[in-house]
């Protein structure tokens, strides 16, 4: 399994995402750069310049028409993917954490950050209105003014945003009413990730508290959990297999402390119903802040906090992987 490995950015990877077909990979970092690869030869497809700060959050839209970033410049971007033209700049007040096209690509959310005296907000714009754009109004601006959002993804069928919260809450937030329909705290310390499953009826949960978790989206059912010894960064779910892959490493600030070989830094793979672990990855020279696998199950990538973004391919071995219950 040799990787591919991207080198586009200078500092340390914030989130990777791959476009629905899985042609394209997206991968934004601290280093105000938004980057597009092509997945299969790990070229570089080009850039989306414009950011001033630190790029936290990328997505795609369902027909790769659009791209949407979200900066520690306080601004939540709107790209046209295929020539990397700016078709929007929405400002905000503080950070932009988290951001998101719902399924149609029509309704976009994203978080901002409590920080500098503000709280920290969720924002639904519709895109097919100019005027909001425009005026820079989202149709539903909710508070959360206890514990900010760190990680949040859309539900099935677009009605719905999942948010995961600094103190291990997960919110559903309605996106047409905006009150909470459900509310669970299954983690005990900051959530840092959340993916769904390709059929968005699952999403994976990646927490401070060591552990990963996998949730059932309407009903917020807890349903397996995967645990570690350290922080997990990230963590996704095979769209083919029962397995969910696990990136994760200590703190930035206490990496210098550790030799590679003891800092683990590998990309954990785990069973997703017998919750067993069955394989590790190495690579990276510091812990992984984000994994993806791609929509065909067939290979994944993980971005870490060296900057650099590995794609792998899996060997015929895995496919033909039984664990033996």
């Amino acid at each position: 399994m040799k990787p591919i490995l991207l080198q586009g950015h200078e500092r340390s990877i914030t989130q990777i995402k791959y476009n629905r077909e899985g042609d394209l990979l997206f991968s934004v970092a601290k280093d105000t750069v938004a980057n597009v690869w092509y997945s299969v030869n790990g070229e570089r497809l080009g850039t989306y310049n414009g950011h001033t700060g630190a790029v936290w959050c990328v997505d795609c839209d369902w027909d790769t028409k659009n791209v949407l970033t979200g900066s520690a410049d306080n601004s939540c971007r709107l790209w046209d993917c295929e020539t990397g033209k700016q078709l929007a700049l929405l400002e905000t007040n503080s950070a932009v954490r988290t951001c998101g096209f719902d399924f149609s690509g029509n309704i976009i959310m994203f978080s901002t950050d409590k920080q500098m005296g503000y709280q920290c907000f969720l924002n639904f714009f519709d895109l097919r209105d100019p005027q909001q754009i425009e005026d820079n109004q989202p149709y539903q601006s909710l508070p959360c003014s206890e514990h900010k959002i760190t990680s949040a993804v859309w539900g099935p069928l677009g009605d719905f945003v999942i948010a995961g919260h600094e103190n291990g809450e997960i919110n559903q937030f309605s996106a047409k009413s905006g009150e909470i329909l459900k509310k669970v705290k299954e983690h005990s310390r900051q959530i840092n990730d959340i993916q769904t499953s390709v059929d968005l009826t699952m999403f994976i949960t990646a927490s401070k508290d060591n552990t990963a978790k996998l949730f059932d989206s309407n009903s917020l059912d807890h349903i397996k959990s995967f645990k570690t010894e350290r922080p997990v960064n990230s963590a996704a779910i095979s769209p083919i297999m029962d397995h969910v892959v696990m990136g994760g490493g200590q703190e930035a600030m206490e990496v210098t402390t550790t030799s590679t070989r003891i800092g683990k830094f590998e990309a954990r793979f785990f069973h997703a119903a017998y919750e067993e672990e069955f394989g590790r990855v190495k690579g990276h020279f510091g812990p992984i802040n984000c994994v993806a696998f791609h929509p065909d199950g067939k290979s994944y990538s993980s971005g870490g906090e060296d900057g650099y973004v590995r794609i792998h391919y899996f060997d015929p071995q895995y496919f033909d992987f039984e664990l033996e219950a």
